[in-house]
């Protein structure tokens, strides 16, 4: 079958090859034929180094398709199910799980040390555990949540990652309170999604920063009701809070710089959510003062904060209702052979959300 492989860690392009086979089906899997897949941030960075993942791999974990085959012992999916990619399955059995913190649950992460894939040279790993770009792959049963008919896949895949991680940063880790100052550092995929986050929690106003034009453009057809240059930032602060600094501030970029912008730019008592995912060498810093007398919180958000599924319903409820928009989302659309393209569009921050039809 066809998959897109990075081969060594740091490499900038992928090699399609059509001689990979999806291995690891049996008791408690399920075989899928991946449909759509979106190319998040987060699969350049396992590329480059920032994020670990071992090499070779597949890159992609935002995704959905149909099963193709079932495994011994597992319940409530069928062959012909349309489901959607969860990269973090909950094994509802450990601390976390019990706690009902189910987005920490660490059982998905051991997925990322085992093999998904095989070629003539050797074993090949999927990014996450998963690896949408390709068109077969082997997941634990919890990883393939059924989805209603009425959801494209592309749609699907989308809410698999960057949508519920965006929604549920404002939503279930921030709790937006309605007629709230709001910043969003970052508008990707992820970024526009916190802020229709904190458009549907009634926020009063939403000031979007990025350095890219267009996505200040898109940010504004999202909810937002400013967008901003990161070098016109500290002038929106001055005019929307009085030099005060917004109620909320969401770092969606992944650097502790842009953390640190935004801590500084949340008012003293506000909240700073951390929603991107950076390096383990990348240290943010407060000092111990600032900590104690801003008294401001620094939540981060895994996963968009609370339990995947709730969240997955929550985003299927809103979008068809009209409250959030996830087809304008999808800004480019290619095919796995193209896949070169999506990275190169993502880099320059020309696309919001790339979909690969494999």
């Amino acid at each position: 079958m066809r998959a897109a492989v990075l081969h060594e860690i740091g490499q900038d392009k992928l090699d399609v090859v059509d001689d990979m086979e999806a291995i690891g089906f049996g008791p408690g899997k399920v075989k899928l034929r991946v449909r759509a897949t979106g190319l998040c941030h987060s699969d350049l960075s396992a590329m480059s180094g920032v994020l670990p993942q071992p090499a070779p791999f597949v890159p992609g974990h935002e995704g959905a398709g149909e099963i193709i085959d079932v495994g011994d012992g597992v319940t409530g999916l069928k062959q012909g199910d349309r489901v959607l990619m969860c990269w973090l399955p909950a094994c509802g059995a450990c601390p976390s799980c019990k706690r009902g913190q189910t987005q920490l649950c660490l059982a998905g992460f051991m997925n990322a040390g085992t093999p998904n894939f095989r070629r003539s040279g050797g074993d090949v790993f999927g990014f996450a555990g998963t690896g949408t770009f390709a068109e077969e792959v082997v997941v634990a049963a919890g990883c393939a949540v059924p989805i209603p008919d009425d959801v494209p896949y592309e749609i699907a895949a989308l809410i698999g990652c960057g949508v519920t991680t965006g929604l549920g940063a404002a939503i279930n880790t921030a709790k937006v309170e309605a007629g709230s100052s709001v910043a969003v550092i970052g508008c990707g995929g992820v970024g526009i999604s916190t802020i229709q986050g904190a458009r549907v929690r009634g926020a009063a106003q939403i000031v979007a920063v990025d350095p890219v034009a267009s996505r200040r453009e898109a940010a504004l057809r999202f909810g937002a009701t400013e967008a901003v240059s990161p070098e016109e930032f500290a002038d929106a602060r001055q005019r929307i809070t009085a030099g005060e600094g917004f109620d909320y501030v969401f770092e969606v970029v992944g650097r502790s710089a842009t953390a640190r912008t935004a801590y500084e730019n949340t008012r003293r008592g506000g909240t700073l959510c951390v929603v991107g995912a950076g390096a383990m060498d990348d240290y943010f810093q407060v000092n111990m003062f600032e900590l104690f007398f801003d008294e401001k919180r620094i939540l981060p958000s895994m996963y968009g904060g609370g339990d995947v599924l709730r969240s997955y319903e929550r985003a299927i409820a809103l979008w068809r209702a009209g409250r959030i928009d996830l087809e304008g989302l999808i800004t480019h659309r290619v095919r796995l052979a193209e896949i070169n393209d999506a990275l190169d569009q993502m880099r320059s921050g020309e696309a919001l959300r790339t979909c690969i039809e494999i």
